[in-house]
């Protein structure tokens, strides 16, 4: 079974912690509680010693500890705020920074602290990073007020740390290579023709298919956001760039082409710079070579995923047309024409479409969408290694 690290705060819903101590020793995993001196003062470190029938970390760099899944409950205004910034100046949130894998968090904490728009810009600092929160919920708090802010139910946060564990090994042992970003075709030395994507959707798909065993392989077409750790970068400025670093990777299990490709470049972009004169300035543009099509034209039998950012329901049936055109397994269709989701945001929006039906991702954050997107992958790829 699996190695999990239980962080419990300085809350009074810590003694709701020791239920879902006992929930994950009873699945069969190795619990390993971290409490803070705050959680103490609520719950001895001695009670979750017994609960998970073994000790906390006590070696010389416990922060350090591997494991499958950390999970905190409750957390505190006051850790999550440490977790947004950084902050490492206990064992838990020295472990917090340094773990590589799934972060579960349910916290707890009073109303009117849950609705400040620092707690809030934490929150949202949290969900981007791909830690997934539960809770908290509305109903009468310590204070004796109502509001939301209690920790959600042992039960409810066991479900999800099931799912998460389950996630957490199913792209294990493959290979998985993501594009990311925007390419720019060169109109002379310091001009381009480029497109407005971050990068933050194919970032956010390589980091959770890191986290779920996979050795991956990231294309960056100009991130404006950093790459994950953990896995191989490779630099992919032009639509040809882009073309020959995936042609040279097509052996992977699963290719998710999330890059925004340009269609067509300039041709003959000059070696130096265009001074600027009062005279009209005429580009001929010329259509690149479509990636996702090589890669069906060449496949063998890996999974690929095509990206399709369109507008509007005219732009789903188109996307409806590329499964068939194109021969993927999966079209992930992500509506541009709204400003909320997609380019520049933070969340977003999708329709998947495969031969086995649709299925709508209800906005969210890129990293929630990233795990629906590599769910319908595991699916999809064969049995065996």
């Amino acid at each position: 079974m699996a190695r999990v690290l239980l962080g419990v705060t300085g809350g009074i819903a810590a003694y709701k912690a020791c239920e879902l101590c006992r929930l994950l020793v009873r699945d069969g995993h190795e619990v390993t509680p971290i409490l803070t001196a705050g959680a103490e003062r609520f719950v001895t470190a001695h009670t979750f010693e017994a609960l998970a029938r073994r000790e906390s970390p006590r070696e010389l760099y416990p922060h350090l500890t591997t494991a499958d899944l950390l999970v905190i409950a409750p957390l505190t205004a006051n850790t999550l705020a440490k977790l947004a910034h950084g902050i490492a100046d206990d064992v838990l949130t020295q472990t917090a920074l340094a773990f590589a894998g799934p972060l579960v968090a349910a916290p707890a904490m009073n109303a009117r602290m849950w609705e400040h728009p620092a707690t809030r810009a934490n929150v949202q600092t949290l969900a981007e990073r791909g830690v997934e929160l539960v809770g908290p919920e509305a109903g009468e708090l310590a204070e004796g007020e109502v509001g939301i802010g209690r920790m959600s139910e042992p039960e409810e946060i066991h479900a999800r740390c099931t799912r998460l564990l389950e996630r957490g090994s199913s792209l294990r042992g493959r290979r998985v290579l993501v594009s990311a970003g925007g390419t720019r075709e060169p109109l002379d030395a310091v001009r381009f023709l480029g497109n407005r994507s971050s990068g933050r959707m194919g970032v956010a798909l390589a980091a959770e298919a890191r986290s779920r065993g996979a050795t991956v392989t990231l294309l960056a077409a100009n991130l404006a956001v950093p790459a994950p750790a953990g896995v191989e970068v490779v630099e992919t400025p032009t639509a040809a760039d882009l073309l020959r670093e995936t042609t040279a990777r097509a052996d992977a299990d699963a290719v998710l082409m999330a890059a925004a490709v340009a269609d067509y470049r300039p041709t003959g972009a000059r070696p130096d710079k265009r001074p600027k004169d009062d005279e009209p300035w005429t580009v001929l543009l010329e259509p690149t070579r479509d990636v996702v099509r090589a890669l069906s034209d060449a496949r063998g039998d890996q999974v690929i995923v095509a990206f399709g950012a369109d507008h509007g329901p005219d732009g789903l049936e188109r996307k409806r047309r590329m499964l068939g055109e194109k021969r993927v397994d999966l079209v992930v269709y992500n509506d541009v024409s709204r400003s909320d989701i997609g380019f520049d945001a933070s969340d977003n929006e999708v329709v998947l479409v495969s031969a086995s039906g649709e299925r709508t991702v209800a906005k969210t954050s890129k990293r929630r969408v990233a795990a629906e997107i590599l769910d319908e992958v595991a699916k999809l790829l064969p049995s065996g290694t």
